[in-house]
């Protein structure tokens, strides 16, 4: 039987992927054949009695016998064995198909642990429980019971690994028959050990109480079976950075930067200052911030509209108020010069409404005037008309009107 095609889609589109095989495939082979010897046997609890039930029992029987052992419920549970991206799955079914055919038809009866029978006795890439490597050999503490029960043995199953123990939390020694430094035994029988952990200053103990220490941990000093924390500050054990000082924990210090105030310094804060850094004067314990501005004899800030202001240990030149920086020197803050405005600058639309009423009732009494051929009543309502509209619309501009014509404007 050939591979079927719809399980050789996904195999070539691994391989098209990743040509070379580098990055597809689980480094560990032993788990791909388990997984695979795990489906195919869910593919046949699948298919025990697919497609039957109800009708004549003893033809479904007959069917049923004949279906059970038949290539083509083989092909069903091959066909969906593998996930569909699953590469690794797909290329070592294509390698262990003749060897699935040959179990299906003849090793059934004999071989009825299908995982042992392909993945260790016929593919060899697994190895029984408790024995590692190429020749499934023991583990570090024997197959029965590897790392004593307390770690993992590397390689354990597989046709890899080193056969050592990698022991749990707690335990250690090459068997992992040991309890590991900071705990203790709690019980222990002939196959079994109980490790429980010391009172946290111990490095080994022999019980939980901080009196049952019998080692301490770095930073602690053993003293009637009592771990003592070390003072690495007051022993001068601590190593800071100049301008650090120390800081004692428990089992360890830590080291802290000293104030902006020092240069050096025995703690925190401007006063456990050894010396006082530059821009700071000692005033008492402390050393506190010196004001350059108040105390120099000579003007610090010597350029144009700049005055000096103070700073934390230090001062700097600002501009003078009503002045700002511009290229590097104080200006006065003022908006650029902008050319004066005439009189018909602002004139509103309502006052434009208003001028052409004027005109138009001057031009009106004009006609008057000259119809009445210079009669003098018709002269004075013309001039006197002139000089209503005028005050109308001079009344409210009357400022305006005469600094325009005190201007020229």
């Amino acid at each position: 039987m050939g591979l079927h095609w719809r399980r050789l889609l996904p195999l070539l589109l691994g391989l098209l992927l990743d040509p070379w095989g580098t990055g597809s495939f689980p480094l560990e082979p032993c788990r791909t054949c388990r997984d695979l010897a795990s489906s195919f046997l869910k593919g046949l609890e699948r298919t025990e009695r697919e497609n039957f039930g109800g009708g004549n029992t003893a033809w479904e029987e007959e069917k049923l016998a004949k279906y059970a052992h038949s290539e083509t419920r083989l092909l069903e549970v091959l066909e969906s064995v593998c996930g569909k991206l699953d590469f690794a799955c797909h290329q070592l079914l294509e390698q262990s198909e003749d060897h699935v055919e040959s179990w299906w038809f003849q090793g059934q009866q004999r071989h009825p642990d299908f995982f042992q029978w392909l993945c260790m006795d016929t593919l060899k890439v697994c190895c029984p429980p408790g024995t590692y490597g190429s020749d499934c050999l023991p583990c570090a503490g024997g197959h029965q019971q590897p790392c004593s029960g307390n770690g993992k043995c590397d390689g354990e199953g597989t046709r890899t690994g080193t056969g050592l123990c990698m022991c749990s939390l707690g335990y250690g020694g090459s068997f992992c028959s040991e309890c590991a430094d900071g705990y203790y035994e709690a019980a222990r029988n002939e196959s079994h050990l109980i490790c429980a952990e010391c009172y946290r200053a111990c490095g080994r103990c022999s019980g939980p109480e901080d009196s049952s220490c019998l080692r301490c941990k770095r930073g602690w000093a053993l003293h009637e079976h009592r771990c003592i924390d070390i003072d690495e500050c007051g022993t001068e054990m601590a190593h800071c950075r100049a301008n650090q000082f120390c800081v004692n924990t428990e089992g360890s210090y830590e080291c802290r930067d000293c104030a902006k105030a020092c240069v050096g310094c025995m703690g925190a804060g401007p006063a456990r200052c050894k010396r006082c850094n530059k821009g700071y004067q000692r005033d008492g314990a402390k050393c506190l911030d010196m004001d350059e501005c108040a105390t120099a004899q000579e003007p610090v800030c010597t350029r144009a509209h700049e005055v000096c202001e103070n700073t934390d240990g230090s001062y700097r030149c600002v501009c003078a108020e009503g002045h700002v920086r511009r290229d590097g020197e104080c200006v006065e803050d003022k908006p650029p010069d902008t050319p004066a405005k005439g009189f018909f600058d602002e004139v509103t639309e309502d006052e434009v409404v208003v001028l052409q009423q004027m005109f138009f009732g001057v031009v009106i009494c004009a006609l008057a005037t000259l119809a009445a051929k210079g009669d003098m009543v018709f002269t004075a309502i013309f001039i006197g008309a002139v000089a209503a509209m005028a005050g109308y619309w001079l009344s409210e501009r009357s400022d305006r009107v005469l600094d325009g014509f005190l201007k020229g404007r």
